[in-house]
């Protein structure tokens, strides 16, 4: 898997190549690139690239003094694009909506293209069901706590936790791979309770979201009709907020649709591509 330095550390990718319009996918908390592995084969004729961010699910540690809040991380997403001269990127995020800070910060320039897939948005940071979770990592030992219980099945696939994203539950296998880098690693772990205890006030995220407004691309809000953890209002919400917002629900799926109606997704994905001058290559 390549890598990259940037100003908090070295950031792992994965990158398909490949002359397409570019696809950049984020992920959620401690996820990495394996929350997109359904969908990203169906997308032909794209360079897809798929980052593992700071929050939990990265491999290497971060440097100690590294920003790693919810502005920082999404600062490092855009860090991230520079340092791979991306331009013209449609990006994709799914459950963590951070990358929006890129518009609010005004350094969404490389941006073509956003689409957001059932995330966080306006003062949900983080969702409801998991503040309780949030709560945890802040107390003394409460990271290395939560991570031990993560690694217990019955925990995991709580409705109340990760069990909850997803209707069609995801692979132990690949919770295993989420939650190891932050189990195993006492750095790691320092990294993911930076992130996961950095949400800002509701006052300061309801500011932040008013700026949305001002990305006058082409926005495409995907979300999910079973949703526990974003709520239902939220998609039309985002989809007015935005100049040129379009907005499509997709059923039988919690807030994983990538998950839960992976084809589902890719078709909305391709219909919103195409439709605003970026198909694939074949």
């Amino acid at each position: 898997m390549p890598q990259i330095t940037l100003s908090a550390g070295q950031v792992d990718y994965v990158d398909t190549g490949g002359d397409g319009p570019v696809l950049v996918f984020t992920h959620g908390l401690p996820m990495n690139e394996t929350q997109w592995r359904k969908v990203v084969p169906l997308l032909e004729g794209y360079r897809c690239i798929l980052p593992t961010l700071p929050m939990g699910g990265h491999r290497q540690p971060m440097r100690a003094d590294a920003d790693l809040s919810e502005r920082g991380v999404a600062l490092l997403l855009g860090e991230f694009f520079e340092a791979l001269e991306l331009d013209d990127v449609c990006l994709i995020m799914n459950d963590w909506g951070g990358p929006q800070f890129l518009v609010t910060e005004g350094r969404a320039d490389r941006v073509g293209r956003l689409v957001m897939v059932a995330c966080e948005a306006f003062d949900n940071f983080p969702p409801g069901p998991a503040k309780p979770l949030s709560k945890v990592v802040a107390l003394p030992g409460g990271a290395w706590l939560l991570l031990k219980l993560l690694n217990l099945k019955w925990f995991r696939h709580l409705p109340a936790g990760f069990g909850g994203l997803s209707l069609t539950r995801v692979p132990d296998s690949v919770m295993d791979d989420w939650f190891a880098p932050a189990s195993k690693n006492r750095a790691i772990r320092r990294d993911f309770k930076k992130f996961a205890t950095s949400a800002p006030s509701r006052r300061t995220l309801l500011e932040w979201s008013t700026r949305l407004s001002d990305f006058d691309r082409p926005a495409l809000i995907v979300w999910a009709t079973q949703d526990k953890f974003m709520p239902r209002d939220h998609g039309p919400r985002l989809a007015e907020l935005f100049p040129q917002g379009r907005l499509v629900e997709i059923e039988d799926s919690a807030t994983l649709i990538p998950e839960d109606q992976p084809e589902r997704l890719a078709a909305v994905l391709e219909e919103f591509l195409a439709g605003t001058g970026e198909a694939g290559l074949r």
